[in-house]
Protein backbone atom coordinates (compact mmCIF):
# COMPACT_ATOMS: atom_id res chain seq x y z
CA UNK A 1 0.00 0.00 0.00
CA UNK A 2 1.46 3.49 -0.79
CA UNK A 3 2.68 5.74 1.65
CA UNK A 4 -0.67 8.93 1.71
CA UNK A 5 0.38 10.98 4.79
CA UNK A 6 1.07 14.69 3.53
CA UNK A 7 4.49 15.38 5.42
CA UNK A 8 3.91 18.81 3.89
CA UNK A 9 0.94 19.23 6.13
CA UNK A 10 1.81 17.86 9.29
CA UNK A 11 3.42 20.87 11.08
CA UNK A 12 0.70 22.97 10.20
CA UNK A 13 -2.01 21.07 11.58
CA UNK A 14 -4.62 22.99 12.88
CA UNK A 15 -4.41 25.63 11.05
CA UNK A 16 -6.20 26.61 7.91
CA UNK A 17 -3.98 25.55 5.19
CA UNK A 18 -5.37 27.65 2.25
CA UNK A 19 -7.54 30.71 3.31
CA UNK A 20 -9.00 33.08 0.22
CA UNK A 21 -10.66 36.64 1.30
CA UNK A 22 -12.26 38.88 -1.47
CA UNK A 23 -10.85 36.53 -4.39
CA UNK A 24 -12.54 37.63 -7.52
CA UNK A 25 -12.04 37.07 -11.41
CA UNK A 26 -12.33 39.34 -14.01
CA UNK A 27 -12.26 39.70 -17.60
CA UNK A 28 -12.28 42.34 -20.18
CA UNK A 29 -14.19 41.06 -23.34
CA UNK A 30 -15.58 43.00 -26.26
CA UNK A 31 -19.16 43.57 -26.84
CA UNK A 32 -20.71 44.77 -30.28
CA UNK A 33 -20.73 48.24 -29.03
CA UNK A 34 -18.62 48.24 -26.60
CA UNK A 35 -16.13 46.63 -24.03
CA UNK A 36 -17.22 44.85 -20.57
CA UNK A 37 -15.96 43.30 -17.64
CA UNK A 38 -17.19 39.50 -17.36
CA UNK A 39 -16.53 37.92 -13.46
CA UNK A 40 -15.17 34.35 -14.07
CA UNK A 41 -15.19 34.21 -10.57
CA UNK A 42 -17.49 37.21 -8.56
CA UNK A 43 -15.66 37.54 -4.96
CA UNK A 44 -16.27 34.76 -2.62
CA UNK A 45 -14.65 33.60 0.36
CA UNK A 46 -13.05 30.41 1.33
CA UNK A 47 -10.90 28.11 3.73
CA UNK A 48 -10.16 24.96 3.54
CA UNK A 49 -8.40 23.36 6.61
CA UNK A 50 -6.11 20.14 7.42
CA UNK A 51 -8.20 16.77 6.92
CA UNK A 52 -10.91 17.74 4.52
CA UNK A 53 -12.34 17.34 1.49
CA UNK A 54 -13.77 20.01 -0.30
CA UNK A 55 -16.03 18.90 -3.49
CA UNK A 56 -16.79 22.17 -5.98
CA UNK A 57 -19.63 21.22 -8.12
CA UNK A 58 -21.18 22.91 -10.86
CA UNK A 59 -21.57 23.18 -15.05
CA UNK A 60 -19.02 23.38 -17.41
CA UNK A 61 -18.31 26.91 -17.86
CA UNK A 62 -19.38 27.76 -14.46
CA UNK A 63 -15.96 29.08 -13.10
CA UNK A 64 -14.87 26.15 -11.12
CA UNK A 65 -11.41 25.81 -13.03
CA UNK A 66 -10.48 29.63 -12.84
CA UNK A 67 -11.20 29.05 -8.73
CA UNK A 68 -8.74 26.11 -8.45
CA UNK A 69 -6.06 27.75 -10.40
CA UNK A 70 -6.44 30.72 -8.44
CA UNK A 71 -6.48 29.24 -5.19
CA UNK A 72 -3.57 26.47 -6.39
CA UNK A 73 -1.21 30.17 -6.94
CA UNK A 74 -1.32 29.73 -10.91
CA UNK A 75 -3.31 32.52 -11.87
CA UNK A 76 -3.34 35.91 -10.05
CA UNK A 77 -6.94 37.23 -8.99
CA UNK A 78 -7.88 40.33 -10.20
CA UNK A 79 -8.84 41.04 -6.60
CA UNK A 80 -8.32 39.36 -3.28
CA UNK A 81 -5.73 37.64 -1.37
CA UNK A 82 -5.09 33.90 -1.29
CA UNK A 83 -3.08 32.82 1.61
CA UNK A 84 -1.25 29.09 2.14
CA UNK A 85 -0.65 29.10 5.95
CA UNK A 86 -0.06 32.09 6.35
CA UNK A 87 1.81 33.45 3.24
CA UNK A 88 -0.18 35.77 0.65
CA UNK A 89 0.83 33.50 -2.38
CA UNK A 90 0.61 36.83 -4.65
CA UNK A 91 3.15 38.60 -3.03
CA UNK A 92 5.23 36.04 -3.29
CA UNK A 93 8.11 36.32 -5.67
CA UNK A 94 7.73 34.66 -9.00
CA UNK A 95 10.68 31.77 -8.02
CA UNK A 96 9.85 31.89 -3.91
CA UNK A 97 6.14 31.00 -4.92
CA UNK A 98 7.46 27.96 -7.54
CA UNK A 99 9.26 26.82 -4.97
CA UNK A 100 5.97 26.64 -2.41
CA UNK A 101 3.92 25.19 -4.83
CA UNK A 102 6.43 22.46 -5.64
CA UNK A 103 7.14 21.18 -2.16
CA UNK A 104 3.43 22.16 -0.36
CA UNK A 105 0.79 22.27 -3.35
CA UNK A 106 -0.20 18.93 -5.19
CA UNK A 107 -2.24 19.72 -8.68
CA UNK A 108 -4.02 17.16 -10.91
CA UNK A 109 -5.07 19.89 -14.43
CA UNK A 110 -7.52 19.22 -16.31
CA UNK A 111 -5.94 18.50 -19.61
CA UNK A 112 -3.03 16.43 -20.26
CA UNK A 113 0.57 17.76 -18.72
CA UNK A 114 2.93 14.28 -19.12
CA UNK A 115 5.90 14.97 -20.97
CA UNK A 116 6.24 12.55 -24.07
CA UNK A 117 9.68 12.23 -23.52
CA UNK A 118 9.76 10.65 -20.08
CA UNK A 119 8.05 7.20 -18.95
CA UNK A 120 4.97 7.40 -16.73
CA UNK A 121 7.14 6.67 -14.13
CA UNK A 122 9.48 9.54 -14.75
CA UNK A 123 6.88 12.18 -15.15
CA UNK A 124 5.42 11.13 -11.48
CA UNK A 125 8.58 11.40 -10.22
CA UNK A 126 9.26 14.61 -12.25
CA UNK A 127 8.45 17.34 -8.69
CA UNK A 128 11.08 15.42 -6.80
CA UNK A 129 13.80 16.97 -8.88
CA UNK A 130 13.01 20.54 -9.31
CA UNK A 131 14.27 21.86 -6.77
CA UNK A 132 17.62 20.68 -4.80
CA UNK A 133 17.30 20.05 -0.92
CA UNK A 134 20.99 18.95 -0.19
CA UNK A 135 21.34 16.15 1.84
CA UNK A 136 17.69 17.34 4.01
CA UNK A 137 14.94 15.05 2.89
CA UNK A 138 14.02 11.95 0.96
CA UNK A 139 16.50 10.77 -2.11
CA UNK A 140 15.65 9.43 -4.89
CA UNK A 141 15.18 5.90 -3.77
CA UNK A 142 12.82 7.21 -1.15
CA UNK A 143 10.96 8.98 -3.93
CA UNK A 144 10.86 5.85 -6.55
CA UNK A 145 9.40 3.64 -3.60
CA UNK A 146 6.49 5.74 -2.79
CA UNK A 147 6.06 6.59 -7.06
CA UNK A 148 6.10 3.01 -7.75
CA UNK A 149 3.46 2.57 -4.17
CA UNK A 150 1.38 5.40 -5.93
CA UNK A 151 1.10 4.08 -9.27
CA UNK A 152 0.12 0.40 -7.34
CA UNK A 153 -2.74 1.99 -5.97
CA UNK A 154 -4.11 3.23 -8.91
CA UNK A 155 -3.84 0.37 -10.50
CA UNK A 156 -1.15 1.41 -13.23
CA UNK A 157 2.02 0.06 -11.80
CA UNK A 158 2.39 -2.14 -14.80
CA UNK A 159 2.90 0.72 -16.74
CA UNK A 160 5.51 2.56 -14.88
CA UNK A 161 8.54 2.06 -18.11
CA UNK A 162 5.15 2.83 -20.89
CA UNK A 163 5.87 5.96 -22.50
CA UNK A 164 2.44 8.24 -22.93
CA UNK A 165 1.94 7.39 -26.46
CA UNK A 166 1.17 4.23 -25.19
CA UNK A 167 -1.85 5.11 -22.09
CA UNK A 168 -5.17 5.50 -22.41
CA UNK A 169 -6.53 8.86 -21.81
CA UNK A 170 -7.63 7.99 -17.80
CA UNK A 171 -4.34 6.31 -17.73
CA UNK A 172 -2.57 9.98 -18.34
CA UNK A 173 -4.89 11.05 -15.66
CA UNK A 174 -4.20 8.37 -13.08
CA UNK A 175 -0.15 9.47 -13.75
CA UNK A 176 -1.20 13.02 -13.35
CA UNK A 177 -2.94 12.26 -9.96
CA UNK A 178 -0.02 10.41 -9.09
CA UNK A 179 2.64 12.89 -9.69
CA UNK A 180 0.19 15.59 -7.63
CA UNK A 181 1.11 13.28 -4.49
CA UNK A 182 4.56 12.05 -4.80
CA UNK A 183 5.58 15.32 -2.73
CA UNK A 184 3.38 15.09 0.09
CA UNK A 185 1.78 17.88 -0.41
CA UNK A 186 -0.17 19.76 2.58
CA UNK A 187 -3.08 20.48 -0.04
CA UNK A 188 -4.69 18.66 -3.08
CA UNK A 189 -6.22 20.89 -6.16
CA UNK A 190 -7.89 18.20 -8.06
CA UNK A 191 -9.59 19.57 -11.23
CA UNK A 192 -12.15 16.87 -12.71
CA UNK A 193 -10.17 14.26 -11.54
CA UNK A 194 -12.40 11.18 -12.14
CA UNK A 195 -13.17 11.99 -15.81
CA UNK A 196 -11.86 9.32 -18.28
CA UNK A 197 -11.86 6.93 -15.71
CA UNK A 198 -14.46 3.83 -15.19
CA UNK A 199 -16.44 2.93 -12.10
CA UNK A 200 -13.28 1.44 -10.68
CA UNK A 201 -10.85 3.30 -11.43
CA UNK A 202 -13.09 6.17 -9.97
CA UNK A 203 -13.21 4.62 -6.82
CA UNK A 204 -9.50 4.24 -6.90
CA UNK A 205 -8.83 7.55 -6.97
CA UNK A 206 -11.52 9.30 -4.44
CA UNK A 207 -10.46 6.41 -1.68
CA UNK A 208 -6.99 7.67 -2.04
CA UNK A 209 -7.40 11.14 -1.88
CA UNK A 210 -10.28 10.98 0.77
CA UNK A 211 -7.22 8.91 2.50
CA UNK A 212 -4.94 11.87 1.65
CA UNK A 213 -7.52 13.96 3.62
CA UNK A 214 -7.74 11.78 6.34
CA UNK A 215 -3.65 11.51 6.55
CA UNK A 216 -3.96 15.65 7.24
CA UNK A 217 -3.74 17.03 3.80
CA UNK A 218 -6.44 19.39 2.58
CA UNK A 219 -8.38 18.32 -0.46
CA UNK A 220 -10.21 20.57 -2.96
CA UNK A 221 -11.87 18.15 -5.77
CA UNK A 222 -13.42 20.11 -8.42
CA UNK A 223 -16.11 18.38 -10.28
CA UNK A 224 -19.85 17.59 -12.53
CA UNK A 225 -19.91 14.38 -11.18
CA UNK A 226 -22.19 13.77 -8.33
CA UNK A 227 -20.50 10.45 -6.72
CA UNK A 228 -17.65 13.01 -5.84
CA UNK A 229 -19.89 14.25 -2.66
CA UNK A 230 -20.26 11.02 -1.57
CA UNK A 231 -16.42 11.45 -0.41
CA UNK A 232 -16.72 14.95 0.95
CA UNK A 233 -16.79 16.31 3.65
CA UNK A 234 -17.95 19.60 2.58
CA UNK A 235 -19.46 20.74 -0.70
CA UNK A 236 -19.70 24.06 -2.16
CA UNK A 237 -20.74 24.87 -5.49
CA UNK A 238 -20.31 27.24 -8.34
CA UNK A 239 -22.94 28.57 -10.68
CA UNK A 240 -22.23 31.66 -13.43
CA UNK A 241 -19.14 32.48 -11.12
CA UNK A 242 -20.53 32.67 -7.88
CA UNK A 243 -19.48 30.24 -5.41
CA UNK A 244 -22.10 29.19 -2.59
CA UNK A 245 -22.36 26.16 -0.27
CA UNK A 246 -24.70 23.00 -0.61
CA UNK A 247 -25.41 20.87 -3.63
CA UNK A 248 -28.37 22.38 -5.19
CA UNK A 249 -27.82 22.41 -9.19
CA UNK A 250 -24.99 19.79 -9.62
CA UNK A 251 -25.70 17.17 -12.59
Amino acid sequence: MAEVESTAGAHIAGECVVEARGLRKSYFRAGRTQGRNFDAVATCDLALSPGQLVACMGRSGSGKTTLLTMLAGLLAPSEGTVRLAGQDLYALPDEQLSRLRNERVGVVPQGQTVLHTLTALQNVMLPCGLWRRGDVGPGPADFQTRAEGLMGRLGIDELANAYPEELSGGELRRVAIARSLIMGPAVVFADEPTSDLDDQSTSQVLGLLREVADAGASVFVVSHESEVTDWADRVVHMDAGVLRDGTDGTE
